[in-house]
């Protein structure tokens, strides 16, 4: 039998360090990521800005450029419902030997279905910590993604380099899940975040396979399973009988573009975009504005989390690199957005147009 090599368990990571090529999908990528938390720098009074020396100005306006390039992430509907939905899980599924029950979120790119999924973990890993405040031994989350075209294998291995364990090239499957197992039963692992769900193809036999072994992995880890994906239903995921058997142990949390239908709509629309623009450390921006500009940036961005964030964050910072210090429709036009919104925002403008002549008449 192959032997892996030895990862470094969680207390043997630096306290909130994590190198820089660590991705989420690593231990110390994901630790860092739960212990971070944008700090909202101070926003000095004009009188005191006038003090400042050139160079220490730059250096202000970097801290806040980087503050709002990572700007705090909002608690929409969808991450609410996925958090309430797995935590209840987690917990009917505690004393479960099998056929644990699961979370599958599912929708269009750019939905915020990741931004859920990983909300979802820091939110229950700061659970767990402050359930056992000198537990450092404890690694309650793996989060990983599923690679494309995807083999058995190749997902197995996915759940080793989480942990940071290394294999030959020749070590075989069964080896690599032995090793898996152990050590996440060692650090207590009981949420396991699953992205990339539609690149398993079970229309062929590898992706079906890949499929068997994260079934597998369910089985084997005493653990609840939180999967996102792109519009995961037309995907033939559950179809057939393995299909039949996803759909029988899961929950379906659709992630959809925001509505703008009816009044209440546009009253979460707006109070998204408002909570957006009061994380905003702009010198000359009346709070509101942005709010007054919400129907517009729907517009803008169908309604896509994603291009909202964008639009947002990219707003703010050119409002400091070109000094206005204050978000305006014509900052907003300038900020690119994603293909998709801009398809959108097509579709919709001659509606918006529409509704600017009508107010104006």
């Amino acid at each position: 039998m192959s032997k892996p090599s030895p990862a470094r368990t969680p207390d043997m990571d630096a306290a909130g360090q994590a190198p820089p090529d660590s991705p989420l999908t690593t231990k110390e990528g994901w630790r860092h990521f739960v212990g971070h938390e944008p700090v909202p720098p101070r926003l000095l009074a004009a009188a005191e800005r006038a003090t400042l020396s050139g160079r220490e100005r730059m250096r202000e306006d970097e801290r806040r450029r980087e503050y709002h390039a990572d700007l705090p992430m909002v608690n929409t509907p969808t991450i609410r419902k996925v958090i309430a939905t797995s935590r209840l899980l987690i917990q009917l599924n505690r004393n479960q030997i099998s056929a644990r029950r699961g979370v599958i979120l599912s929708g269009a790119s750019g939905t915020g279905k990741t931004t859920a999924l990983t909300q979802l973990g820091r939110a229950h890993e700061l659970a767990i910590r402050k359930r056992h405040p000198r537990d450092r031994s404890r690694l309650p989350v793996v989060y990983v993604t599923v690679p494309p075209a995807a083999t058995p294998k190749m997902l197995a291995m996915e759940f080793a380099r989480f942990f940071g364990l290394s294999f030959p090239t020749r070590a075989n499957v069964t080896d690599i899940v032995d090793a898996v197992c152990a050590t996440a039963a060692h650090v207590h692992v009981d949420l396991v975040l699953v992205d990339e769900l539609h690149n398993l193809n079970l229309a062929t036999r590898s992706g079906a396979e890949a499929s068997d072994q994260l079934k597998y992995f369910a089985e084997r880890l005493p653990a609840t399973f939180a999967y996102a994906g792109i519009d995961i239903e037309s995907q033939g995921l559950f179809a057939g009988t393995r299909g039949r058997q996803i759909a029988g142990r899961f929950v379906v949390i659709p992630a959809a573009p925001f509505s703008h239908a009816t009044n209440e709509d546009h009253a979460t629309w707006r109070a998204l975009v408002g909570t957006l623009e009061s994380m905003l450390r702009l010198h000359r921006h009346e709070p509101g504005t942005l709010t007054e500009l919400s129907e517009y940036i729907f517009h803008r961005t169908g309604g896509m989390i994603g291009s909202l964030s964008q639009l947002v964050r990219g707003a703010a910072v050119l409002a400091i690199e070109d000094e206005s210090e204050r978000i305006t429709e014509d900052l907003l036009a300038l900020v690119p957005i994603d293909f998709a919104a801009e398809q959108s925002e097509q579709l919709t403008a001659p509606a918006k147009a529409n509704r600017r002549r009508r107010r104006a008449a």
